[in-house]
C-alpha cells in the first residue's frame, strides 16, 4: 500500500537493494512492457531493480502494473457502442445510428458490428519517469500533508489514515502542532479510533471548542469542515469523558461554542456533563448559556454593530486584535468609509499576526481588485465541489490603497520567507502563472494529476482532442443501485459564451466540425463508457473557443452512490490508430464521486490551446431530463465564471520565494532550486507546496 500511495503521489518507488543480479532481459521487458502504459524506469530505479532477484521482480512488477493500469484507467474493459469509432460513426447512415440506438434502447443489448481493420498506435508519447524513493521521503510526505495551513482532500486524509493505522512509530510523521482545525480533528480522530492516542499527545493539538466539536464529528464519521450537519453518534462513557475533558481545558469556550449553537446543544445531549457531579463546571456553565439563550456579548456581535453603523475607527479597534478576521473584512472595511488612512495604518501593524495562506490571498485580490470582472466567483467550504458565480457589482476601491495594502502583504511576506533556509540560485518558470495556489484542496477529487481548480494545463501537441467516460452499476454497501446511465457531452461556445453546437447521446456527430460520439450505452452491469472525439482546428476555424466536458447521471444515480465511475481525456494526432483508449496517450484521469449528479471535469480553450481543470459539481436544474440541453445556463454560467477567475497563482509564490530566499537566475540549467512545470519543484506537488510553501 505504501508504494501504490508513493506511486500516485510522486511516481516515487521503495525498494530495497538486494544481494543478486538481476538479469537485464527482466528490466528491457518491464520497461518496453510498461510503455503502453506511459511510463518507465530512471537510471537510479534500474540500478536498484538490478540488485534484486527475479521472483522478487515479479512480484514487483506485477503489481507495479497493476497499480499503474488502474491511475491510467487501464484497469476495466473499455466497449464502446461503436468499437471501430471514430471513423465507424463518421461514416455511418443517420437512418443507421437511429435504429442502433433503439435498439439498445428497447432490449440494452449492443449492435453486432464486423471488426474493422486498425492500424498501430502512430501517436508517439513523452513518457512518465518513475523514480527511486525512500522511506524518509514518503513519510515527510505525510507529514506535509497533516501540517498543511489549507484544507485537504479525501484521498489525501485516506492517506494519511493508512500510515497512522499501520505505522507502530508516528513519532516522525505527527509534527508538533496541526495548523489547520480541520486537520486536527481528522488526525485525532483517527489516532482515537486505531487507539494510537492519549490526553497528553491530542491535548497539545485541541485548542479551542470548535476543535473539540470537529473531533466529535470525525468520531460520528461527519464533514469536519463543519459544512454539512452530522448525526452524532452515541459515545462510550471514556470517550464522552475524553471530550469533556478536552473541552474543559479550552479558553473562551462560550463564544467559541455560540457560532455552533445548535451542533452543541445536539452534542450536550450526549456528552451528558451535568452526569458528572464535581467536574466540569466550566462544561455546564457553558451548555446552560446556550441551552437557556442567556445573554452574552460575543467579538462577532460587536464587530457587526460597528459594521452596521459604518463605525470602521470602532470595527478596526475591536479587529486588531484578531488580525486573520480584520484581514478578511479588510475590503468591507475600505468600502464603508472613504477615508481609508486608518485601516491601512492599523492593517499595516498587524500584517504580521496574519497567516501566510490569508496574506497571499489578500495580495491577489487587492492586485485585481478594480478588474471589472462580469462576475465574481466563490468556492463554498465543503465536501462537494461546487462554485457560486455572482454578479460582479463591487465599487472600486481607491488605486492608492489597494496598492498600499499589496505593498504591505508583499513586504510582510518576503520578511517571513527570509528566516527560511537559502534556496541559492532560483528559476522560476513563468507557465506557472497558469496554475493556481492550493488553498482549499477538501473537495478535490482523486486524480492521474493533483491540479487546483481553475488551473490552465497547456495541451500536448495533437489535433484531436478524445474525452472518456466508464461506469458501472452494481452494489454498493450492499443496495444494488439499479440500471445505471451516464452520459458524456461536450458543449461548444464561440468567445462570448454562445452556444455553437454540442455532441452527445442526442447529437453523436457534428454536422458543422470534425466532432463524434461513440454511442449512448444505458447500462452497465459490466461497465460501460463512452468517447468523444473533438477535432481543434475544425471547431477554430468557424468561431468556437471554449470546450465545456460535461457528465450527466441521467438515471439519477448521485456519483458517490456508484462503484465506480471515471472520466479523462487523451491527445490524439491520428484518431484512427491505435485503439480506441490508448493508455499511453491519457493525459489526465479524474475520479467522478461526489454527491452529484451533474460533473465538469475540465473547460477547453481552444484558442490558447488550454485545458481548465475544473473538477466541478453543477447543481441540476434541468428542464426535464438531466443531459445537456436541460442545462445549458448552469454550464455558461460555470463557463464564464471559470474562464475569467482570478485567484493567486504559483509564479507570484515562487517568486516571493525566490527574492526573499536566493538570486532569480534566467535558465533552469544554472539553478540550484528550480519552479518549473516539469521539473525541480512542479505544480502537482502539493504536499510540498502546502507545507514548505504556503508557511
Amino acid at each position: 500500500m505504501r508504494n501504490i500511495i508513493y506511486l500516485r503521489r510522486n511516481r516515487k518507488l521503495i525498494v530495497q537493494p538486494g544481494q543478486h543480479r538481476l538479469p537485464q532481459k527482466y528490466i528491457a521487458t518491464a520497461m518496453k512492457n510498461m510503455e503502453y502504459l506511459g511510463f518507465t524506469f530512471s537510471k537510479p530505479l534500474m540500478e536498484v531493480l538490478q540488485t534484486m532477484s527475479v521472483d522478487e521482480f515479479l512480484g514487483m512488477y506485477q503489481q507495479l502494473v497493476q497499480d499503474l493500469k488502474s491511475l491510467v484507467g487501464e484497469h476495466v474493459n473499455f466497449k464502446p457502442m461503436y468499437p471501430n469509432f471514430p471513423q465507424q460513426v463518421m461514416i455511418a447512415r443517420d437512418a443507421e445510428l437511429y435504429v442502433n440506438a433503439i435498439l439498445h434502447y428497447v432490449t440494452l443489448e449492443l449492435p453486432e458490428h464486423a471488426p474493422m481493420e486498425r492500424i498501430p498506435l502512430l501517436d508517439q508519447v513523452d513518457l512518465e519517469i518513475i523514480d527511486l524513493g525512500n522511506p524518509e521521503d514518503f513519510t515527510q510526505i505525510i507529514r506535509n500533508l497533516i501540517q498543511a495551513k489549507v484544507s485537504i482532500s479525501e484521498s489525501e486524509k485516506e492517506d494519511i489514515e493508512w500510515v497512522i493505522e499501520t505505522y507502530d512509530d508516528l513519532s516522525t510523521v505527527l509534527p508538533g502542532e496541526i495548523p489547520l482545525k480541520e486537520n486536527v480533528g481528522f488526525v485525532v480522530g483517527a489516532l482515537l479510533k486505531y487507539e494510537k492516542a492519549n490526553i497528553k499527545l491530542i491535548g497539545k493539538y485541541m485548542k479551542t471548542a470548535t476543535d473539540v466539536l470537529r473531533l466529535a464529528v470525525a468520531l460520528s464519521g461527519g464533514d469536519v469542515s463543519l459544512a454539512a450537519n452530522t448525526k452524532f453518534r452515541k459515545f462510550k462513557r471514556a470517550e464522552r469523558r475524553l471530550l469533556l475533558d478536552l473541552l474543559e481545558q479550552c479558553g473562551n469556550r462560550v463564544e467559541d461554542m455560540l457560532r455552533h449553537k445548535n451542533r452543541w446543544i445536539r452534542l450536550g445531549e450526549i456528552l451528558h456533563p451535568a452526569e458528572y457531579k464535581n467536574k466540569y463546571d466550566g462544561c455546564k456553565e457553558a451548555f446552560d448559556i446556550l441551552r437557556n439563550n442567556k445573554p452574552y456579548e460575543t467579538f462577532g456581535g460587536k464587530v457587526e454593530n460597528a459594521l452596521r453603523d459604518k463605525d470602521t475607527l470602532l470595527a478596526v479597534d475591536i479587529l486588531k486584535d484578531r488580525a486573520g478576521e480584520f484581514a478578511r473584512r479588510l475590503d468591507h472595511l475600505l468600502r464603508i468609509n472613504e477615508d481609508f488612512s486608518p485601516v491601512i495604518e492599523k492593517f499595516a501593524e498587524i500584517a504580521v499576526h496574519v497567516s501566510t495562506p490569508v496574506l497571499l490571498q489578500v495580495m491577489a485580490h487587492f492586485s485585481h481588485r478594480n478588474e471589472r470582472h462580469e462576475l465574481r466567483t466563490f468556492f463554498p467550504k465543503g465536501n462537494v465541489a461546487k462554485a457560486i458565480a455572482i454578479p460582479n457589482t463591487l465599487p472600486d476601491i481607491a488605486t492608492e490603497a489597494c496598492e498600499t495594502i499589496v505593498q504591505t502583504c508583499k513586504n510582510t511576506l518576503m520578511n517571513r520567507f527570509s528566516e527560511l533556509p537559502p534556496l541559492g540560485d532560483v528559476y522560476v518558470d513563468a507557465r506557472l502563472r497558469q496554475y493556481v495556489m492550493p488553498f482549499s484542496q477538501r473537495s478535490a477529487s482523486k486524480a492521474l494529476r493533483t491540479i487546483v481548480r481553475g488551473s490552465r494545463l497547456e495541451m500536448p501537441e495533437g489535433d484531436t482532442i478524445r474525452f472518456f467516460l466508464w461506469w458501472k452499476e452494481g452494489k454498493v454497501d450492499g443496495i444494488y443501485t439499479g440500471r445505471v446511465d451516464i452520459d458524456l457531452s461536450a458543449v461548444m461556445y464561440d468567445e462570448h459564451w454562445q452556444y455553437i453546437e454540442h455532441i452527445s447521446y442526442t447529437n453523436l456527430r457534428s454536422a458543422k466540425y470534425k466532432a463524434a460520439h461513440s454511442g449512448d450505452i444505458t447500462s452497465a452491469p459490466s461497465g460501460a463508457c463512452e468517447f468523444i472525439d473533438i477535432d481543434i482546428p475544425s471547431v477554430v476555424k468557424y468561431g468556437g473557443r471554449y470546450i465545456v466536458a460535461s457528465l450527466n447521471s441521467f438515471t439519477e444515480q448521485p456519483y458517490c452512490d456508484l462503484p465506480e465511475c471515471f472520466a479523462g481525456w487523451m491527445m490524439r494526432k491520428h484518431p484512427n490508430s491505435g485503439e480506441v483508449f490508448e493508455p499511453s496517450s491519457v493525459v489526465d484521469r479524474i475520479d467522478i464521486a461526489a454527491d452529484t449528479r451533474i460533473a465538469i471535469p475540465v473547460i477547453l480553450d481552444l484558442v490558447e490551446r488550454e485545458v481548465i481543470w475544473c473538477d466541478l459539481a453543477l447543481q441540476m436544474h434541468p428542464n426535464y431530463y438531466n443531459n445537456v440541453e436541460g442545462n445549458q445556463k448552469g454550464m455558461v454560467l460555470m463557463g464564464k465564471a471559470m474562464t475569467s477567475l482570478t485567484k493567486p497563482n504559483l509564479y507570484d509564490l515562487f517568486m516571493l520565494h525566490a527574492v526573499s530566499r536566493g538570486r532569480i537566475v534566467e535558465h533552469a540549467d544554472s539553478a540550484q532550486t528550480v519552479f518549473s512545470v516539469n521539473e525541480g519543484v512542479t505544480p502537482f506537488e502539493l504536499s510540498k507546496i502546502m507545507a514548505e510553501f504556503i508557511a
